[in-house]
């Protein structure tokens, strides 16, 4: 996982090309964990069992066996955009919620053999949304809570 902000475009060209399956998390208008979560469930296709729990959704990460697949891919690019917002206004929740795809990130990098798993947070295009023209901000880790 890169926590570099990065253009999006070239981030899911050069994935998709290398066969991976991508993606897009928006997360444009989340201003609190129940909405990151109902956008994470949307856009992930996550089992119902996953609901609003940071561990169920690092456990559904892990376990990747219910995300359907046209044909086999060689890994997974889940690009995350529109995060700023949801960052500056609930930077807790972020920082959790940035270390449950760290961990992730993790997990398939060594699970040998098996398809890899990255996420990407993604730059909007110049000049589109709020973001345009930001500095990056690389949100600090702490442990995950409930």
């Amino acid at each position: 996982m890169t926590l570099d902000p990065q253009p999006l475009a070239p981030a899911l060209a050069a994935a998709e090309a290398a066969g991976w399956t991508t993606v897009r998390l928006d997360l444009d208008g989340v201003r609190d964990k129940a909405g990151l979560m109902g956008r994470c469930g949307d856009a992930l296709r996550l089992p119902e069992w996953v609901g609003g729990n940071w561990d169920a959704l690092a456990d559904a990460l892990r376990d990747l066996s219910w995300l359907p697949l046209a044909a086999p891919a060689a890994g997974r690019l889940v690009a995350v955009t529109s995060w700023r917002a949801y960052a500056e206004a609930r930077p807790g929740e972020w920082e959790t919620f940035v270390e449950v795809l760290e961990e992730a990130v993790d997990f398939w990098r060594g699970s040998g053999g098996e398809p890899g798993f990255a996420v990407v947070l993604a730059e909007p295009e110049a000049g589109r949304g709020s973001d345009a023209g930001a500095p990056p901000r690389t949100p600090r880790l702490r442990r995950r809570r409930g």
